[in-house]
């Protein structure tokens, strides 16, 4: 795979599924070099066995939602000014209609119980901001004031556009659309409904999730507030009215829980996947995501030390009484059906990861990713899986190498599990150590270009999960806890030794280190301590925990719970206060609207590096955050792996 091969690989997002079972829908999406962007549009496909059509025709459309009835398909896609709305269209296919016109864009929606209403949270930025004033500026909007712990995120930006509640009856996908008679003259037309929305919630809380209850009288959410003093991540549930917009308590802080997802079953039972926070209230290490039901308070059907629900995207869905989820497992993500005595057994599972599902009368659909695959929609019924699509042919076609799956046994004795991924030949070759970011998440099996890149241009490529990893129980998430570079160093290490060792084809004096994120903290952590490697790429970086909080959109919480706050415990922890042993060339690469690591975090680190005289480059991507690549312009993601490919070309070319 070469770096412009990028555009073969099609992401598939979580499906819709009609009632009956009868066909299913999904969105996908791709980079694409020419639009320099992502772009996707939703298929439907007739089951259990018919071809995939295109249903939308837009840039980049997602998040289809199936009416109740199945007639009509809600989605998200951007309009003239790339905000995200809401649109409408015969599941059968046809032309949208537009729903929505919210200056903030639409974050979220869902079809009430009867299908006759659509509700949807959508950002409200405030008066004077965001585009709301025509030809202002941001260079000229007024000042902000900042009173709470928390004032940006990373992908957003500031946090004064809270995303609020509306409810609106879902247009006939036959009706004539509403034109703007008077649009402002150098605006396109306006192609909306004529009915506006009704707003259900004000304030300065942001709501997450968008859930009717059973009998459509109320919208389930949880609203954040930021805080004025300390951070909490517990979690209150509050039902909102449809009609007035009243609000009741359904879950409340006190059960110390912080909440990933709320659903509602057809019978009206409330489930949340969620996390107990500790007594501090800003426990997230390690969390334990759960799968909860409300009796009288939750009540915990899954066992978080053994069963790990908190992947990102992770969902639930419902067969019956039954609720199926995704369990993450030794870079495997399986599909689990769990009933409410909370006895659990395995739908979908085996060398792939569940992405998003949906199920109808037995019948099982899901978004997979595969180590020949970047992203596919399967079917399940029984014990019978099979493919619907064949989107990773086209990455196939280019070729690419399955890595092949070790377990060693550490210094201490124990098993550090991973990858290795070599170029086709008897070598040897030289070997690039990644590391992944987190820490508190996984290398898995699916197709993963950052890998299949390198080994295209001929290193072999070996990466592993440590302790500090998900995916291996809660205990071996929270080993690292306030221990950062000491059990997770050793297991990186580890790991890389035992295969170097054990295989002809891989060239151990000839070696070189990478990661992002957490992986660049621990990136830079090696080379302080391992003086063998050739090079050295330190990307968005966890540099100095010292200087983030007040920097970082999680430092309120993040260094606190992993580093501690005392501050010779957070030295001995840190790459700054070793950086001055570091001797590898090394490439420091960050993006500068990172509100995650933030850019200073590399800049420090580099002028560090500068200042003792190690060879030493930065890189900066502008416009872009923490997610450049995998979400980044595809544009600087080719950019960047060229980037990362001279490196390694410099010092530690391939013979």
């Amino acid at each position: 795979m070469r770096p412009t091969d990028i555009e073969t690989l099609v992401g598939v997002g979580r499906p819709a599924i009609a009632a009956d079972g009868a066909f299913a829908v999904f969105a996908t999406s791709r980079p694409d070099l020419a639009a320099d962007r992502a772009v996707g549009q939703l298929w439907r496909v007739d089951l259990p066995a018919g071809t995939p059509r295109r249903l939308t025709r837009g840039q980049a459309d997602r998040t289809p939602r199936l009416s109740p009835d199945a007639s009509t398909l809600a989605f998200l896609r951007g309009d003239a000014k790339g905000r995200a709305q809401v649109f409408v269209v015969a599941a059968s296919g046809g032309e949208p209609v537009q729903v929505t016109d919210q200056p903030g864009g639409v974050t979220d929606l869902s079809w009430s119980p009867d299908g006759t209403r659509l509700a949807f949270a959508a950002r409200v930025p405030e008066p004077g901001r965001y585009g709301t004033v025509e030809g202002r500026d941001a260079a000229a909007e007024p000042p902000r004031r900042i009173t709470g712990i928390r004032w940006h995120a990373n992908g957003l930006g500031y946090l004064d556009r809270p995303a609020q509640l509306f409810v609106v009856t879902a247009p006939s996908v036959d009706a004539e659309p509403f034109y703007d008679p008077a649009p402002a003259l150098d605006a396109p037309e306006r192609r909306v409904v004529a009915e506006e929305p009704t707003r259900l919630t004000h304030g300065d809380a942001s709501w997450n999730g968008v859930v009717w209850n059973a009998d459509g009288t109320e919208l389930l959410s949880v609203p954040d507030v930021i805080e004025t003093d300390r951070r909490d991540l517990r979690d209150r549930v509050v039902a909102v009215a449809v009609d007035g917009g009243a609000q009741r308590e359904v879950l409340a802080a006190t059960a110390n829980l912080s909440v990933s997802e709320v659903t509602v079953a057809p019978d009206g039972a409330v489930f949340l996947l969620a996390h107990d926070v500790g007594p501090s209230g800003t426990d997230f290490i390690a969390p334990g995501v759960a799968l909860f039901v409300l009796d009288a308070g939750p009540r915990r059907l899954t066992d978080p030390e053994t069963v790990d629900l908190g992947e990102v995207g992770s969902h639930s869905s419902f067969d019956g009484d039954d609720v199926l989820v995704q369990d993450r497992t030794r870079g495997r993500l399986r599909l689990l059906r769990v009933t409410r005595a909370g006895e659990a057994t395995e739908v979908l599972g085996g060398d792939l990861e569940v992405n998003g599902h949906a199920v109808a009368r037995g019948r099982v659909v899901a978004s997979v990713a595969a180590p020949e695959s970047f992203g596919e929609l399967v079917i399940v019924e029984g014990r019978e899986v099979r493919a619907l699509t064949a989107f990773g042919a086209a990455a196939r076609e280019r070729g690419i190498v399955v890595p092949v799956e070790h377990e060693i046994v550490g210094r201490d004795g124990y098993p550090v599990h991973g990858w290795v991924a070599v170029p086709e030949g008897e070598g040897p070759f030289p070997v690039i150590l990644q590391i992944h970011g987190g820490p508190y998440a996984s290398y898995g099996v699916h197709l993963f270009d950052e890998t299949q890149v390198l080994v295209d241009a001929g290193y072999a490529v070996v990466y592993s999960n440590p302790r500090g990893s998900a995916g291996y129980g809660r205990a071996h998430g929270r080993s690292i806890r306030r221990r950062l570079g000491t059990l997770d160093f050793f297991d990186v290490i580890d790991f890389f030794d035992g295969v170097v060792t054990a295989d002809p084809r891989l060239d151990g004096a000839r070696v070189g280190v990478m990661g992002g994120s957490y992986g660049g903290y621990m990136t830079a952590w090696v080379i302080a301590h391992d003086h063998r490697f050739a090079g050295a790429i330190v990307e968005r970086g966890f540099l100095d925990p010292s200087a983030f909080p007040g920097s970082s959109d999680i430092g309120s919480f993040f260094g606190d719970e992993y580093v501690g706050t005392d501050p010779a415990l957070v030295a001995a922890q840190s790459p700054m206060s070793v950086a001055d042993r570091v001797r590898t060339p090394t490439l420091v690469m960050h993006s500068e609207l990172d509100f995650r690591c933030p850019l200073e975090q590399a800049t420090r680190y580099y002028a560090a590096l500068k200042r003792t005289g190690v060879e030493a480059e930065m890189l900066v991507f502008p416009g872009e955050d923490h997610e450049l690549t995998r979400a980044g312009r595809p544009q600087h993601r080719v950019q960047r792996f060229d980037a990362v490919l001279e490196w390694w070309a410099r010092f530690l070319p391939v013979r």
